[in-house]
């Protein structure tokens, strides 16, 4: 049987080897939004291990944006320098380079996990003023500055002006991160956005930012690829649902997004998970029925049998994973022989262990 996962899918032109990727995962090692050879190693390992699409880390699209002083970012030239060799590597091994547009909002300025402290970093440190929809604080974190119309016609700037340095680095895929909390998250849900402006209240207005940045960024790059990260519930009483997602991901892909990778949780401390196989499947399946829109699924998929079967039953279009990369930088080619898939990309030097069929 031929397997849907070994299958190549286009996105607006551009053809995908296959539908397992990488998610983007943090790696605290940028030094001033700056990659460094760690990255570049990262991320092209990947590459060489399967991968159709390989997505850098959460990146900052100002400085202010960055989810601790040690996160990669896009908004001057000498990070779109330091990430053309990157992008390079991983599309010479034959993935696709994407990069997600990111802005931390009041989960800004925190610590990384390497420094075993938690928090938000103090200006005397390295920190800096974090901004959100409302002066409401993540737990346990400083609060945030409500943006005014100004800070938030600058944020929709930010990330166009990004997406133009995101094109020059040579990334041929973009995201824009609207969960796990951050910023466009933070807009999004009821539990963080207070605001009685053309910003807050209903859903129309909730999503208002993020409309103008998907605006933003697909004319500043008409004919890249374009996937929206989505946190499909926030887990808590009172928050974002996956309703909510589904409507606003109709919206999203009239104005041109093209993919959507359905994530969750993220936006509050006090949200009520229980973490298994595919935890998340469910979520991406909805928001796929709901709103007819080609989704990628994530949570907890670490073998090709099980990301197989969730394209099968048509719970995604694709799949998403993190640790289980991590675990093995190969998991691509391991998951084809799993499959007995027969792809042409198994590098020649590695090609002694190439599983017999």
């Amino acid at each position: 049987m031929t397997s849907i996962l070994f299958s190549p899918v286009t996105i607006r032109g551009l053809e995908v080897r296959n539908r397992l990727w990488v998610a983007p995962m943090c790696q605290y090692s940028a030094v001033e939004g700056v990659p460094q050879e760690w990255h570049h190693t990262h991320l092209a390992q990947f590459a060489s291990g399967g991968a159709g699409i390989v997505m850098a880390e959460a990146t900052a699209v100002s400085p202010e944006g960055r989810i601790s002083p040690e996160d990669t970012g896009i908004w001057n030239d000498e990070q779109v320098d330091a990430w053309r060799p990157i992008v390079a590597a991983v599309a010479a091994r034959g993935a696709v380079p994407a990069l997600q547009l990111a802005h931390a909002g009041r989960k800004a300025s925190t610590w990384s996990p390497f420094t075993h402290r938690r928090g938000t970093v103090p200006a005397a440190e390295g920190g800096w003023q974090t901004v959100a929809p409302s002066a409401v604080a993540f737990e346990g974190f400083d609060e945030p500055i409500a943006l005014n119309v100004a800070g938030i016609d600058e944020v929709v700037d930010d990330f166009a002006a990004a997406t133009g340095r995101a094109v020059e680095a040579g990334f041929e895929l973009l995201e824009i991160h609207a969960a796990h909390g951050y910023l466009l998250h933070q807009f999004l849900s009821p539990l963080s956005n207070r605001r009685d402006d053309e910003y807050g209240g209903s859903l129309e207005n909730r999503a208002r930012l993020l409309l103008r940045v998907i605006d933003a960024v697909r004319d500043a790059a008409p004919a890249v690829p374009l996937l929206v990260r989505f946190s499909a519930t926030d887990w808590a009483e009172g928050g974002w649902t996956v309703e909510d997602t589904a409507t606003v991901a109709g919206w999203a892909a009239g104005r041109g997004v093209d993919f959507f990778d359905i994530s969750s949780g993220g936006l509050v401390a006090h949200q009520r998970i229980v973490p298994g196989p595919g935890y998340q499947v469910h979520l991406a399946r909805h928001v796929r029925e709901a709103a007819g829109v080609p989704v990628s699924a994530v949570g907890l998929i670490d073998s090709g049998r099980q990301a197989e079967e969730i394209l099968r039953r048509g719970d995604a279009d694709a799949i998403m994973s993190a640790r289980e990369w991590l675990r093995d930088p190969h998991f691509g080619l391991r998951a084809a022989g799993e499959l007995g898939a027969d792809i042409d990309y198994w590098p020649k030097q590695y090609v002694r262990a190439r599983p017999h069929r």
